[in-house]
């Protein structure tokens, strides 16, 4: 059984650290490299980079900043936002990045994780999926979870793993912030419809929210962002609790 990772999650806007509630009402966190000196040492597994604004701003993930984090840091660290491309991906791996996060541009252009995946390896491409429920049904959202579409989460995720995706990184939009919890029932889904890790994200309060998730999921790995970020635990205090659970932790 593959032992559990916990990932914390540095959601940068215009240089900073930023958090909100359900994708809006941002505020500041940090300074990313701080953060990100600060999750090494409390023995995060890897490191998740979104650059949350590139894709509405039309540009390309803050290259300087990407490379000054990964400086900082000795663990996985995978860079998600504005990657369109080929060549954006060859800058970010330059920069330091181990994977790369692709979702609205995947959506847009699903051959684009068949390219990435062939150029660099399914290890290397992670399909970030956001969701919600509307009318009962899941749908995939994209543009920083602010434009609908009509495509199934379940069927969208397998379609991923289909054209190479070597990860699927899950965020229920209406839990993200929230801290009441991670959304297990589709995070469960997901789990069961694809063969490759998926990471749960979105809704993470406490401790027990991270039991329950890898007791009640398939998930392989945990993202969370503010309970780190504003101290309400660490990331190996949360480790030595779900060692003493009985979770297999790395």
């Amino acid at each position: 059984m593959l032992k559990k990772r916990i990932i914390p999650c540095l959601d940068v806007c215009q240089g900073r650290t930023v958090k909100g509630v359900n994708f809006v009402s941002l505020t500041d966190a940090g300074d990313p490299v701080e953060l990100a000196e600060r999750y090494v040492s409390q023995g995060a597994d890897e490191l998740v980079f979104l650059d949350i604004t590139a894709t509405i701003e039309k540009r390309k993930t803050m290259i300087n900043l990407v490379e000054r984090v990964a400086a900082a840091i000795s663990i996985p660290f995978t860079v998600g936002g504005g990657i369109a491309s080929v060549k954006d991906v060859s800058s970010l791996l330059k920069a330091g990045a181990d994977k790369i996060s692709i979702n609205s541009e995947a959506v847009n252009n699903p051959g684009l994780i068949r390219t990435l995946a062939k150029e660099f390896g399914s290890q290397c491409v992670v399909v970030a999926i956001d969701t919600a429920r509307v009318n009962g049904d899941w749908l995939v959202y994209t543009s920083g979870g602010r434009k609908e579409t009509n495509i199934n989460c379940l069927e969208w995720a397998v379609k991923a793993e289909e054209l190479g995706a070597g990860e699927i990184l899950l965020t229920s939009i209406g839990s993200d912030g929230t801290r009441n919890g991670f959304a297990l029932g589709i995070t469960g889904e997901v789990c069961q419809a694809v063969n490759i890790p998926v990471i749960a994200s979105g809704g993470a309060g406490t401790m027990e929210h991270f039991r329950d998730l890898f007791i009640n999921t398939g998930a392989t790995a945990a993202l969370a962002a503010s309970v780190f970020h504003y101290g309400n635990f660490s990331v190996s205090g949360l480790k030595e609790y779900l060692k003493s659970e009985k979770i297999a932790i790395r």
